[in-house]
Protein backbone atom coordinates (compact mmCIF):
# COMPACT_ATOMS: atom_id res chain seq x y z
CA UNK A 1 0.00 0.00 0.00
CA UNK A 2 1.20 3.96 0.07
CA UNK A 3 1.60 6.10 2.20
CA UNK A 4 -0.54 8.88 3.29
CA UNK A 5 0.26 12.59 5.27
CA UNK A 6 -2.73 14.19 6.88
CA UNK A 7 -2.82 17.18 8.48
CA UNK A 8 -4.92 18.11 11.69
CA UNK A 9 -4.22 14.59 12.27
CA UNK A 10 -4.19 14.67 16.14
CA UNK A 11 -8.58 14.92 16.02
CA UNK A 12 -11.98 14.87 14.71
CA UNK A 13 -11.83 14.38 10.76
CA UNK A 14 -8.07 14.25 10.53
CA UNK A 15 -7.51 11.53 12.97
CA UNK A 16 -10.58 9.54 11.45
CA UNK A 17 -8.77 9.72 8.21
CA UNK A 18 -5.54 8.45 9.54
CA UNK A 19 -7.19 5.44 11.36
CA UNK A 20 -9.48 4.71 8.11
CA UNK A 21 -6.09 4.65 6.03
CA UNK A 22 -3.86 2.75 8.61
CA UNK A 23 -6.66 0.24 8.59
CA UNK A 24 -6.46 -0.63 4.94
CA UNK A 25 -2.84 -0.99 5.13
CA UNK A 26 -1.27 3.20 4.55
CA UNK A 27 1.77 3.85 5.93
CA UNK A 28 0.61 7.11 7.47
CA UNK A 29 2.38 10.74 8.11
CA UNK A 30 0.48 12.73 10.52
CA UNK A 31 1.11 16.62 10.85
CA UNK A 32 -0.41 18.76 13.74
CA UNK A 33 0.73 21.26 16.13
CA UNK A 34 0.64 19.32 19.41
CA UNK A 35 3.65 16.97 19.49
CA UNK A 36 2.69 15.01 22.76
CA UNK A 37 -0.65 14.37 21.21
CA UNK A 38 0.58 13.74 17.91
CA UNK A 39 3.42 11.06 19.50
CA UNK A 40 0.19 9.81 21.17
CA UNK A 41 -1.95 9.43 18.47
CA UNK A 42 1.32 8.03 16.37
CA UNK A 43 1.46 5.39 19.01
CA UNK A 44 -1.86 4.27 19.53
CA UNK A 45 -2.27 3.58 15.21
CA UNK A 46 1.23 1.74 15.08
CA UNK A 47 0.39 -0.35 18.21
CA UNK A 48 -3.17 -1.02 16.43
CA UNK A 49 -2.88 -1.29 12.62
CA UNK A 50 0.68 -2.51 12.37
CA UNK A 51 1.80 0.11 10.02
CA UNK A 52 4.76 2.93 10.11
CA UNK A 53 3.94 6.05 11.49
CA UNK A 54 5.73 9.22 10.88
CA UNK A 55 4.50 12.46 12.66
CA UNK A 56 5.57 16.07 11.65
CA UNK A 57 4.82 18.97 14.69
CA UNK A 58 3.87 21.64 12.37
CA UNK A 59 2.07 25.01 12.86
CA UNK A 60 0.16 25.68 9.40
CA UNK A 61 -0.02 29.44 9.78
CA UNK A 62 3.84 29.49 9.82
CA UNK A 63 4.94 29.54 6.38
CA UNK A 64 8.52 28.20 7.45
CA UNK A 65 6.68 25.32 9.52
CA UNK A 66 4.37 24.62 6.30
CA UNK A 67 7.54 25.02 4.08
CA UNK A 68 9.09 22.12 6.32
CA UNK A 69 5.87 19.85 5.53
CA UNK A 70 6.44 20.54 1.57
CA UNK A 71 9.46 19.29 1.89
CA UNK A 72 8.62 16.18 2.97
CA UNK A 73 5.82 16.26 0.32
CA UNK A 74 8.40 16.27 -2.22
CA UNK A 75 10.76 13.77 -0.69
CA UNK A 76 11.87 10.88 -3.04
CA UNK A 77 12.73 8.75 -0.51
CA UNK A 78 9.61 7.13 1.17
CA UNK A 79 7.52 8.97 -1.09
CA UNK A 80 3.58 10.20 -0.44
CA UNK A 81 1.08 8.89 -2.36
CA UNK A 82 -1.96 10.38 -0.68
CA UNK A 83 -2.16 13.73 0.64
CA UNK A 84 -5.30 15.03 2.57
CA UNK A 85 -5.17 18.59 3.38
CA UNK A 86 -7.96 18.62 6.76
CA UNK A 87 -6.54 20.96 8.91
CA UNK A 88 -8.94 23.21 9.73
CA UNK A 89 -8.82 26.97 11.94
CA UNK A 90 -11.79 27.15 14.23
CA UNK A 91 -11.84 31.60 13.65
CA UNK A 92 -14.36 31.86 16.65
CA UNK A 93 -14.89 35.53 16.01
CA UNK A 94 -17.16 37.66 13.86
CA UNK A 95 -14.76 39.95 11.11
CA UNK A 96 -15.73 42.80 12.47
CA UNK A 97 -14.74 43.58 15.86
CA UNK A 98 -12.37 40.62 15.51
CA UNK A 99 -8.78 40.08 15.31
CA UNK A 100 -7.23 40.87 12.04
CA UNK A 101 -4.36 38.44 13.18
CA UNK A 102 -6.63 35.83 14.23
CA UNK A 103 -8.28 36.09 10.78
CA UNK A 104 -4.69 36.16 9.30
CA UNK A 105 -4.23 32.86 10.61
CA UNK A 106 -7.15 31.42 9.23
CA UNK A 107 -6.71 32.55 6.17
CA UNK A 108 -2.85 30.70 5.97
CA UNK A 109 -3.97 27.73 7.78
CA UNK A 110 -7.14 27.00 5.32
CA UNK A 111 -5.75 28.72 2.23
CA UNK A 112 -1.80 29.39 2.41
CA UNK A 113 -1.28 25.95 3.54
CA UNK A 114 -3.51 24.14 1.05
CA UNK A 115 -2.14 25.39 -1.83
CA UNK A 116 1.72 25.53 -0.69
CA UNK A 117 1.18 22.05 0.05
CA UNK A 118 -1.10 20.89 -3.01
CA UNK A 119 2.09 22.30 -5.55
CA UNK A 120 4.34 20.34 -3.51
CA UNK A 121 2.70 17.05 -3.39
CA UNK A 122 1.30 17.49 -7.14
CA UNK A 123 4.62 18.48 -8.37
CA UNK A 124 5.96 14.77 -6.86
CA UNK A 125 3.24 13.23 -8.08
CA UNK A 126 2.99 14.17 -11.33
CA UNK A 127 7.09 13.50 -11.82
CA UNK A 128 5.73 9.55 -10.68
CA UNK A 129 2.80 9.49 -12.79
CA UNK A 130 0.27 8.98 -9.97
CA UNK A 131 -1.00 9.81 -6.86
CA UNK A 132 -4.00 11.65 -5.03
CA UNK A 133 -4.50 14.75 -3.33
CA UNK A 134 -7.83 14.94 -1.54
CA UNK A 135 -8.98 19.28 0.40
CA UNK A 136 -11.54 19.25 3.03
CA UNK A 137 -13.59 21.91 1.92
CA UNK A 138 -17.01 22.69 3.53
CA UNK A 139 -20.92 22.85 2.71
CA UNK A 140 -20.28 26.45 4.25
CA UNK A 141 -18.41 27.51 1.02
CA UNK A 142 -21.88 27.81 -0.34
CA UNK A 143 -22.77 30.07 2.21
CA UNK A 144 -22.03 32.79 3.35
CA UNK A 145 -20.67 32.90 7.00
CA UNK A 146 -17.57 35.43 7.15
CA UNK A 147 -14.27 34.67 6.19
CA UNK A 148 -14.70 30.98 6.93
CA UNK A 149 -17.26 30.62 4.30
CA UNK A 150 -14.96 32.14 1.94
CA UNK A 151 -11.70 30.37 2.56
CA UNK A 152 -13.52 27.14 1.89
CA UNK A 153 -15.18 28.65 -1.08
CA UNK A 154 -11.18 29.19 -2.25
CA UNK A 155 -10.53 25.45 -1.34
CA UNK A 156 -13.70 23.76 -3.56
CA UNK A 157 -12.89 26.19 -6.47
CA UNK A 158 -9.12 25.46 -6.20
CA UNK A 159 -9.18 22.06 -5.57
CA UNK A 160 -11.89 21.71 -9.07
CA UNK A 161 -9.06 23.82 -11.57
CA UNK A 162 -6.26 21.95 -10.07
CA UNK A 163 -7.70 18.35 -11.03
CA UNK A 164 -8.61 19.56 -14.66
CA UNK A 165 -5.41 20.62 -14.32
CA UNK A 166 -3.53 17.42 -13.63
CA UNK A 167 -6.23 15.55 -16.22
CA UNK A 168 -4.11 12.55 -17.83
CA UNK A 169 -1.15 13.30 -15.54
CA UNK A 170 -2.37 9.91 -13.51
CA UNK A 171 -2.63 12.29 -10.39
CA UNK A 172 -6.48 13.02 -9.16
CA UNK A 173 -7.52 15.70 -7.24
CA UNK A 174 -11.13 15.28 -4.66
CA UNK A 175 -12.36 17.67 -2.80
CA UNK A 176 -15.33 16.78 -0.19
CA UNK A 177 -18.05 19.20 1.38
CA UNK A 178 -18.66 17.75 4.67
CA UNK A 179 -21.97 19.27 6.54
CA UNK A 180 -21.87 19.71 9.93
CA UNK A 181 -20.25 17.03 11.85
CA UNK A 182 -19.26 15.48 15.43
CA UNK A 183 -16.04 16.77 16.75
CA UNK A 184 -14.69 19.47 18.76
CA UNK A 185 -14.70 22.04 16.19
CA UNK A 186 -17.73 23.25 17.34
CA UNK A 187 -16.73 24.26 21.01
CA UNK A 188 -13.12 25.72 19.74
CA UNK A 189 -14.94 27.93 17.36
CA UNK A 190 -17.40 29.25 20.07
CA UNK A 191 -20.13 27.66 18.29
CA UNK A 192 -23.51 26.55 19.99
CA UNK A 193 -23.87 23.36 18.46
CA UNK A 194 -27.16 22.80 20.50
CA UNK A 195 -28.49 25.04 18.11
CA UNK A 196 -29.00 22.28 15.68
CA UNK A 197 -30.69 18.44 15.82
CA UNK A 198 -29.03 15.54 16.06
CA UNK A 199 -30.06 14.37 12.71
CA UNK A 200 -27.77 16.84 11.33
CA UNK A 201 -24.29 15.97 12.20
CA UNK A 202 -22.83 13.18 10.09
CA UNK A 203 -19.76 11.23 12.02
CA UNK A 204 -16.47 11.80 10.77
CA UNK A 205 -15.99 8.30 9.73
CA UNK A 206 -19.18 8.86 7.18
CA UNK A 207 -17.47 12.00 6.20
CA UNK A 208 -13.69 9.52 5.26
CA UNK A 209 -15.62 6.86 3.90
CA UNK A 210 -17.44 9.23 1.44
CA UNK A 211 -14.23 10.96 0.71
CA UNK A 212 -12.05 8.17 0.17
CA UNK A 213 -14.54 6.33 -2.01
CA UNK A 214 -14.68 9.40 -4.43
CA UNK A 215 -10.69 9.89 -4.82
CA UNK A 216 -10.98 5.69 -5.72
CA UNK A 217 -13.62 6.49 -7.99
CA UNK A 218 -11.51 9.68 -9.47
CA UNK A 219 -15.06 12.43 -8.59
CA UNK A 220 -13.95 15.50 -8.31
CA UNK A 221 -16.15 16.63 -5.89
CA UNK A 222 -18.88 15.16 -3.45
CA UNK A 223 -20.76 15.66 -0.10
CA UNK A 224 -20.89 13.46 1.94
CA UNK A 225 -24.49 11.62 3.83
CA UNK A 226 -28.23 12.43 1.54
CA UNK A 227 -29.09 15.59 3.82
CA UNK A 228 -26.33 17.37 2.59
CA UNK A 229 -26.13 16.46 -0.72
CA UNK A 230 -29.87 17.39 -0.78
CA UNK A 231 -29.04 20.64 1.32
CA UNK A 232 -26.24 21.25 -1.61
CA UNK A 233 -28.66 21.31 -4.56
CA UNK A 234 -30.99 23.94 -3.04
CA UNK A 235 -28.27 26.01 -1.81
CA UNK A 236 -26.23 26.16 -4.95
CA UNK A 237 -30.32 26.97 -6.65
CA UNK A 238 -31.62 29.35 -4.27
CA UNK A 239 -31.60 33.10 -4.98
CA UNK A 240 -28.18 34.56 -3.40
CA UNK A 241 -30.30 37.13 -1.75
CA UNK A 242 -31.82 33.86 0.16
CA UNK A 243 -28.49 32.65 1.12
CA UNK A 244 -27.37 35.48 2.57
CA UNK A 245 -30.60 36.10 4.68
CA UNK A 246 -30.66 32.49 5.89
CA UNK A 247 -27.13 31.12 5.66
CA UNK A 248 -25.29 34.31 7.07
CA UNK A 249 -23.20 34.63 9.96
CA UNK A 250 -25.95 34.59 12.11
CA UNK A 251 -26.30 30.99 11.37
CA UNK A 252 -23.74 30.16 13.79
CA UNK A 253 -25.43 30.92 16.66
CA UNK A 254 -21.50 32.43 18.11
CA UNK A 255 -23.49 35.52 19.63
CA UNK A 256 -25.64 33.67 22.08
CA UNK A 257 -22.64 31.33 23.35
CA UNK A 258 -20.15 34.08 23.80
CA UNK A 259 -22.92 36.24 25.64
CA UNK A 260 -22.92 32.64 28.02
CA UNK A 261 -19.49 32.59 28.43
CA UNK A 262 -19.06 36.54 29.47
CA UNK A 263 -22.08 36.29 32.08
CA UNK A 264 -20.21 32.90 33.27
CA UNK A 265 -16.50 34.90 33.73
CA UNK A 266 -18.60 37.99 35.41
CA UNK A 267 -20.21 35.27 38.11
CA UNK A 268 -16.76 33.33 38.62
Amino acid sequence: MGRALITGASAGLGLAFARQLASDGHDVVLVARNQERLDDVGGQIRETYGVEVEVIAADLGDVADTQRVAQRLGARDEPISLLVNNAGFGLGQDFVGGSIARELDGLNVMVRAVMMLSHAAAEAMVARGRGTIINVASMTSLTVQGTYSAHKAWVRTFSEGLAVELAGTGVGVTVVNPGLIRTEFHERSHVDSSQWPAVVFASPEQVVRAALAAARAGRVEVTPTVLYKIASVVVRHAPRRLVRKFAGPGLSGRGKLRRLIVECETVL
